[in-house]
């Protein structure tokens, strides 16, 4: 069966991650989200299949109430590793273990006695990058690098048409990889390495000494130009975009991070996320408006 996109108008953007599944309606007319359709529900990414799957479906069934099956439309932003297209998670390790090789989105069809071509799968970060693009900061540009700073460094590319992941999160940095520079485990070791007492990420940091935070952040910064000149740099973006939690201490490394990138002959448009955790949810759902589209 061939879906009219002008009849898909009942649609659900999904984030999933390890902990949680994050959904609501989206309104395709004004690129919004829904909010009084939003659920989150909390997930153990260890459970056995039928109990994850069945989180899912009722976090769905919630999300979707009044809404016609017959004519909704689902994305789901999710992590990888993940075969997208075909929807089977490839996940090994730490996470999602006992749904391996299993074709999630038959499953979720076969439950929400829907169609699998109304579901469709998406990595996480690129839902990032396809959400600010649908309703957030950088609609209307054409060559966008999206990066999201968090528990790990996510890095997408939209040239146009689609976002595609970059995973450039293990490129060669210092004496290790980006990622190790990029994400929340670095503030907790670096503050560690120069105090002996533990934090748990950058939003901590801001509620220590000036001196402390001053120094951390702008090693931060330095790493994070460096990244930039060396792997983003060649895609020839016109903006750049920048989420998740580390991105809202921005302020205490926005000076540091630009003066670099000037340094670096990097003339750079840089934007911060809009809309944060609507990102992604906007992200799938416009994505998969996109794919219907092309049907």
């Amino acid at each position: 069966m061939v879906y009219n996109i002008k009849i898909m108008q009942n649609i659900i953007g999904i984030d999933i991650g390890g902990s949680h599944i994050t959904l609501a309606q989206v309104d395709p007319k004004n690129r919004k989200v829904i909010s009084s359709t939003y659920v989150r529900d909390t997930v153990d990414s260890l459970d056995k299949q039928d109990k994850i799957l069945s989180v899912w479906v009722s976090a769905i069934e919630k999300a979707a109430k009044k809404l016609n099956f017959n004519n909704l439309l689902i994305g789901i932003a999710m992590p990888g590793s993940f075969d997208y297209e075909n929807g089977i998670s490839l996940m090994l390790q730490g996470k999602f273990i006992d749904i391996y090789k299993v074709n999630i989105k038959e499953e979720l069809a076969k439950r929400l006695c829907i169609s699998t071509q109304q579901i469709h799968f998406l990595n996480d970060a690129v839902a990032f990058l396809e959400g600010e693009v649908y309703g957030g900061c950088v609609g209307g540009f054409q060559k966008i690098f999206g990066v999201t700073l968090g528990t790990g460094l996510g890095t997408t590319f939209f040239n146009s048409t689609f976002a595609t992941d970059e995973n450039l999160w293990n490129k060669p940095m210092k004496d290790s990889i980006s990622e190790d520079y990029l994400a929340t485990r670095w503030f907790v070791k670096r503050y560690a390495d120069l105090t002996g007492k533990t934090i748990s990420g950058s939003k901590d940091l801001q509620l220590k000494s000036k001196e402390i935070q001053s120094r951390i952040f702008e090693e931060f910064a330095d790493s994070f130009a460096e990244f930039i000149a060396k792997y983003v740099k060649p895609y020839n973006p016109e903006v750049l975009v920048i989420g998740g939690n580390i991105t809202k201490a921005y302020p205490h490394f926005e000076k540091r991070f630009n003066e670099n990138l000037i340094k670096n002959n990097i003339f750079l448009q840089v934007k911060i996320s809009e809309i944060f955790e609507d990102a992604a949810i906007l992200g799938a759902a416009s994505y998969a408006l996109k794919k219907v589209k092309d049907q």
